[in-house]
């Protein structure tokens, strides 16, 4: 996770000299705000993903969070990403910008002032190529995911991924690869950082947005499947019917798209990544990879 600069503020800092003072709330309270974008290489250069998706959403966080003022548009923050890419020399890479509160110490956010940082760097998928090629092994976790009016399962916020570090650790410390997470009433609501897909006669189902954050590649993938003629329910889903999907797939910009041949002790269907799995995600791999049909509307070039 190296690169040559990070853009603070309007700055593009070295790397090594992109910190930030030990005494900054969001460092000890987690009040802040992020996204995880892509820039792929594509026939017209590299080209970000959904930019402009990805920073509404991470201003309606900010919103969301509380914060009253915030100096940057969605325009400013997509120049911010096009000047740290090319600066740093990248055909493909991972885009991670942050929101950070600089000020006193103490829990009034109104104390605070909004920074914003980006980073980026090589990456590959989260979970690996390999993971992408043979499925995961995925548990379902004995923790619970937020409830919504206890934490704003909406907005990107940085401390609500404790929740997901907790599942995460958890789960590799007991062999899994992933782990599933049941809302507050016990239906299936997402993954560490993905959201989730099952196929069960031949139409995707996939819980509601009730709690759960609007991930950007879940709604791609419905797009594309409806595209495709594959119809997509949103509905309450339970734990048995994980068990008895024809196949389960999870989706997020840093994982993409990954199946799952097994939960618990059941196999998914034949164990394998299943066709409807690989066909919706070579459709994305086309689009990232400007050669799709959504490529024109969802892709923004760094020029």
């Amino acid at each position: 996770m190296k690169s040559d600069y990070i853009w603070m503020d309007g700055e593009l800092v070295p790397f090594d000299r992109a910190t930030v003072h030990f005494i900054t709330p969001t460092l000890h309270y987690g009040v802040g705000v992020f996204e995880g974008i892509r820039c792929y290489n594509t026939p017209k250069g590299p080209a970000v993903f959904r930019m402009r998706d990805h920073f509404q959403r991470f201003i309606e966080s900010i919103h969301i969070l509380g914060v009253k003022e915030f100096q940057y548009s969605v325009d400013d923050l997509c120049e911010a990403v096009r000047l740290t890419v090319k600066a740093n020399g990248f055909k493909e890479c991972y885009i991670r910008p942050l929101m950070y509160l600089k000020g006193p110490m103490g829990l009034n956010m109104d104390r605070s002032t909004p920074a914003v940082a980006i980073a980026a760097w090589e990456w590959g998928p989260y979970l690996g190529l390999e993971a992408q090629e043979t499925g995961i092994h995925m548990m379902v976790s004995s923790y619970t995911r937020l409830h919504p009016n206890i934490s704003m399962t909406k907005a990107k916020i940085s401390g609500n991924y404790v929740n997901s570090m907790l599942v995460k650790t958890l789960a590799l410390r007991s062999g899994y690869d992933e782990a599933v997470i049941l809302d507050p009433q016990g239906y299936i609501a997402e993954c560490t950082g993905e959201n989730i897909f099952l196929v069960r006669k031949g139409k995707l189902l996939t819980p509601p947005l009730a709690t759960v954050l609007e991930g950007i590649t879940r709604d791609s993938v419905i797009a594309i499947a409806e595209e495709m003629g594959i119809a997509c329910e949103e509905k309450n889903i339970t734990r048995d019917q994980l068990y008895v999907a024809q196949e389960v797939f999870i989706t997020g910009t840093a994982a993409e798209i990954v199946g799952v041949r097994m939960v618990d002790t059941r196999l998914v269907g034949d164990g394998r990544v299943g066709p409807i799995t690989r066909a919706i995600s070579q459709a994305l791999s086309e689009t990232v990879h400007g050669k799709g049909k959504y490529s024109e509307k969802w892709l923004d070039t760094i020029g």
